[in-house]
């Protein structure tokens, strides 16, 4: 199981279709993971130290765990089947909660706890970068510095 970090998300054209990219901390591979309109906001809102002056989804999820006497230890992706990845948040206990990726990701960000891939995920989804490409990566982070939740059509809802 490698540890991920979060590159950033990325608005694919022509489908606007927000993708979150994850790279092994200590490897070479990243995994690319479409996701929803909403959780790319609330990932972006907390990559950019965004707070909303009333809690999101994630946040209120973040409040209710910590209310509940609870721990998330870390958040673990388990599983691609048919291109639809599986995530499990790792509580204290060792009490395994099944959710989508993206959710765990935004949840994970604001609680500050590792972010986990099983090596069968790496295996199947994980992208080799060549060095050649570094630059579309470094393009990609510019890219991150200046998009912001608006781009996502978030609101305070």
């Amino acid at each position: 199981m490698g540890e991920m970090r979060v590159v950033g998300i990325r608005v694919e054209l022509p489908a606007n279709q927000p993708i979150l990219l994850l790279r092994e901390s200590e490897g070479d591979r990243y995994l690319p993971i479409w996701i929803g309109q909403g959780e790319a906001a609330a990932i972006a809102l907390e990559q950019q130290g965004v707070k909303p002056a009333r809690p999101m989804t994630h946040d209120l999820m973040k409040d209710v765990i910590g209310a509940l006497g609870r721990e998330l230890e870390q958040v673990r992706i388990t599983d691609i089947q048919d291109g639809t990845y599986f995530a499990e948040l790792v509580f204290d206990g060792d009490l395994h909660v099944s959710a989508r990726p993206s959710d765990s990701i935004a949840l994970a960000l604001r609680s500050g706890v590792p972010i986990h891939a099983d090596e069968a995920v790496l295996s199947e989804a994980g992208l080799l970068i060549p060095d050649e490409q570094e630059d579309e990566v470094e393009k990609f982070k510019e890219f991150l510095d200046s998009v912001s939740p608006e781009d996502f059509g978030a609101g305070d809802s």
